[in-house]
């Protein structure tokens, strides 16, 4: 397990003072980066084999939000590893140990000059610290869209500052831009996340937006195809 102490502070909050879900999720990408620092073993192989781990699906539940000045801690914990994924868990706790957000995702493990899959191998992942997987309500990964009823949204453009050192999209950045496309009264209790197709500088983003039972799914193609899929839930 890995972890990270955190305060909210001005620039994380919105404007009812409380901590942004887009912050939220910065701090879960964090937290998730640095934990291969624990495991020296699974370090030296991803930088020998020039490889790095990409995520691919992560499903959020939040049971409150921390409001401004609040102390927090981000911990993250693998359960799951195989010789192309990885599967963790990231929560949000509290000064009182309580969850504030629960999280789960998937990493797929790539090459960095292909961007193809590539196996970590048996000795390393023996030499990995398992956590026991966290309570919490499991989705599927992957999110369906629906067939038809989609509305339209304005292009939108990928700026340099969407971008981060793997050098497309950053994760958390497709999550605000969704955000941006709710009506202003949508209370977001949860949010799954399927990320297809990385966004890279230059690229246009078409939002398709679906209003389905219990929430609304955001997607977001580039001209290769469907990027990344957000589902809101109330």
């Amino acid at each position: 397990m890995y972890s990270l102490n955190y305060k909210v502070t001005t620039s994380t909050c919105d404007s009812e003072g409380r901590l942004k879900l887009y912050s939220a999720l910065q701090m879960m990408q964090d937290c998730s980066e640095m934990w291969i620092d624990s495991e020296p073993t699974v370090k030296r192989f991803f930088a020998e084999q020039n490889m790095a781990q990409l995520l691919v699906s992560r499903q959020v539940e939040i049971i409150r939000r921390p409001e401004f000045k609040e102390e927090l801690t981000v911990t993250t914990s693998v359960y799951g590893m195989k010789p192309m994924f990885g599967f963790r868990n990231t929560f949000i706790r509290d000064a009182h140990g309580n969850p504030c957000y629960r999280t789960w995702s998937m990493g797929a493990f790539v090459d960095k000059s292909t961007g193809a899959l590539k196996r970590v191998d048996d000795d390393t992942i023996a030499s990995m610290t398992l956590e026991p997987q966290l309570q919490m309500n499991y989705r599927d990964r992957r999110i369906i869209l629906p067939k038809e009823g989609g509305e339209l949204a304005e292009p939108i453009k990928v700026l340099r500052s969407d971008i981060d050192y793997n050098k497309h999209v950053n994760n958390a950045n497709y999550v605000r831009m969704a955000m941006e496309l709710l009506p202003a009264d949508f209370h977001i209790k949860g949010l799954r996340v399927e990320y297809r197709v990385a966004a890279k500088l230059e690229d246009t983003l078409v939002p398709m937006i679906y209003h389905v039972d219990g929430g609304i799914i955001v997607s977001l193609s580039t001209a290769a195809g469907v990027s990344t899929i957000v589902e809101f839930t109330r």
